[in-house]
């Protein structure tokens, strides 16, 4: 199993960020990557240097938003889609998409509930809950709020 550290993530995502700006060839997950980057430019100046990314490891400012997290979070819901894991997962983006008129916000709408399963898992000392999170899932996606 892939697993990187918080470094990782960084250097990833500011070496994605840096090789699409150069027009550079990009790998699969590169492309998709990219494309989530390009829908937050917000996030561009943070991605634009890779050192003071590292460095910015350090900071625990609350309420400051992590862009790094974020693009994390899209590349994992744009996954679970992708594989339809967990069940369902693809059906509800499709229909959070359509009800909200865009698949960014769909995601955004999934991070909530991606966001509550691992603080759930986190404190209760247990693996995540897919069933808990798939269910958030598909009640965001066929409401009617």
């Amino acid at each position: 199993m892939f697993s990187p550290s918080q470094a990782d993530v960084r250097r990833f995502f500011c070496s994605t960020y840096a090789k699409a700006q150069a027009g550079q060839a990009l790998e699969a997950i590169e492309k998709i990557a990219s494309l989530w980057i390009d829908e937050h430019p917000e996030y561009h100046t943070e991605l634009a240097d890779v050192d003071a990314a590292l460095r910015s490891m350090l900071d625990t400012e609350d309420g400051k938003s992590n862009p790094f997290l974020h693009l994390s979070m899209h590349l994992s819901i744009t996954e679970q889609c992708s594989i339809d894991q967990p069940r369902g997962m693809r059906q509800a983006v499709e229909l959070l998409t359509h009800r909200l008129d865009g698949l960014h916000e769909a995601h955004h709408e999934v991070m909530t509930c991606l966001g509550q399963m691992i603080w759930d898992s986190q404190r209760a000392g247990r693996p995540p809950d897919g069933n808990a999170y798939i269910d958030c899932v598909q009640k965001r996606a066929t409401s009617d709020a």
